[in-house]
């Protein structure tokens, strides 16, 4: 499986070239997660990845079609998110800060790795994550990760600024 070190060595100096910034433009629902929860990622398109919840992370629905769920880490998650209003049953509405830089994953991206139109490579929290031509490869700010937004969920939750 082609490792985040070597994804990140490969789309780096595509993204500091090409990528363009985005950021949120949709509010998201929130909660603290319990530990060992299970959460498989599902967009339009099929299941993404899955995580399984450590002590401390949130679990985040984003407002798309497919309400699609994902883990992140308590520090990440202080650094990109504000509380609008508390919910029932320990949710919360919250704002996203912060932004992303991504490109659009084209076919001579995936050619790059001996693919087509899919790959799977290893997402930042180390299980398997695939990514189509036409879905974005983004990267926080720090430049530390890289991970898949598929097409359509980041049409419905991302703005260019």
């Amino acid at each position: 499986m082609i490792t985040q070190k070597e994804m990140l060595t490969h789309f780096l100096p595509i993204l500091e070239k090409s990528g363009k910034r985005y950021k949120k433009k949709s509010m998201v629902r929130a909660k603290k997660a319990q530990a060992g929860l299970l959460v498989v990622t599902k967009t339009s398109d099929g299941d993404e990845t899955q995580n399984t919840a450590e002590a401390g992370d949130w679990l985040v629905e984003n407002q798309t079609s497919t309400n699609e769920l994902y883990l992140v880490k308590a520090e990440t998650f202080k650094k990109k998110y504000t509380l609008v209003q508390s919910l029932e049953q320990g949710w919360g509405c919250y704002q996203p800060k912060g932004e992303t830089t991504g490109i659009i994953v084209a076919k001579e991206h995936l050619e790059a790795f001996g693919a087509t139109n899919v790959m799977e490579f290893q997402a930042p929290w180390k299980a398997t994550m695939i990514v189509k031509t036409g879905d974005m490869l983004v990267v926080p700010p720090e430049k530390d990760e890289i991970y898949r937004i598929a097409k359509k969920e980041f049409g419905e939750t991302y703005v260019q600024i």
